[in-house]
């Protein structure tokens, strides 16, 4: 039987937070394509609205990751899972020009896109299972791959 600590840990946070983070979104309109090709038409008709959502959650997640990183491990996880590289390479390049074509051309990243799944849009149900596919594609692709599991220790350069 899961603890109190692990029921709010799997569960209850992650909805939370997720709840937080969808309302942001629609309070602030970025479920909207048209604001985000707003942002994306800077020789146009551009609309700054997005760099201020973007700055904003900036703003608020900076002082968060300064205060995690003074702890030896998160509040309701074993470990942190921090990103074991750094350099911009041919993978990170490739991937986020695909993600930038993809959301040029549609307006919709992601999360917007979930949350736009209450609209019944046909087309956000069509981006969402090209989406999913992707995903899915991703999964083999790095299932394929040789990985470093994710219990293991986080080493970094400096510890030899």
């Amino acid at each position: 039987m899961k603890t109190v600590s692990e029921t709010i840990s799997r569960i209850i946070a992650p909805l939370l937070c997720g709840l937080i983070f969808g309302t942001g979104l629609l309070v602030s309109g970025m479920i909207q394509p048209t604001k985000v090709l707003g942002f994306l038409d800077i020789l146009g008709a551009w609309d700054p609205s997005l760099a201020v959502v973007m700055a904003a959650a900036l703003a608020v997640a900076a002082p968060g990751f300064m205060l995690a990183r003074q702890r030896a491990r998160p509040v309701l996880a074993g470990q942190y899972f921090l990103p074991g590289k750094s350099e911009i390479d041919a993978p990170l390049v490739l991937g986020a020009g695909l993600f930038g074509i993809g959301w040029g051309l549609v307006g919709l990243c992601p999360g917007p896109a979930l949350e736009s799944l209450a609209t019944l849009s046909p087309g956000v149900m069509v981006f969402v299972v090209a989406m999913a596919g992707g995903m899915f594609l991703h999964g083999k692709w790095q299932a394929s791959r040789p990985a470093v599991p994710r219990d293991a220790p986080i080493v970094h350069a400096t510890d030899g």
